[in-house]
């Protein structure tokens, strides 16, 4: 288990690795992604939809609310990043999600 500042720093890397790749695949596909107090949305238009990624500090994990779902996912020493619980990063997760959303897979 991670310590709180680890978490906030690793976390702070993982969400702002993110953010750079949805703002590069945001101008290839339609949706816009913006920041505020920590947590990162993710919007759509057509059809409309709000994905939310947010640090939970209190458990040391990344939480995606998105597709009428929720993942938590916590930091895994052998990948190096966040993960869900059957081994997704969370970029991979974000990118699949985004895809269902979109129609279509999305490359981040």
């Amino acid at each position: 288990m991670i310590d709180d500042r680890e978490f906030r720093n690793r976390s702070d890397e993982a969400l702002n690795a993110l953010q750079r790749a949805l703002e590069r695949a945001s101008d290839r596909y339609d949706f816009e992604v913006d920041r505020n107090q920590g947590a990162l949305t993710i919007e759509f238009e057509d059809p409309p939809a709000k994905f939310v990624v947010s640090p939970n500090s209190p458990v040391r994990q990344i939480w995606v609310s998105a597709r009428v779902q929720s993942f938590k996912l916590d930091w895994n020493p052998a990948l190096g990043a966040f993960a869900f619980s059957d081994g997704r990063s969370l970029n991979q997760l974000i990118a699949e999600l985004v895809g269902e959303q979109l129609g279509g897979p999305v490359s981040l």
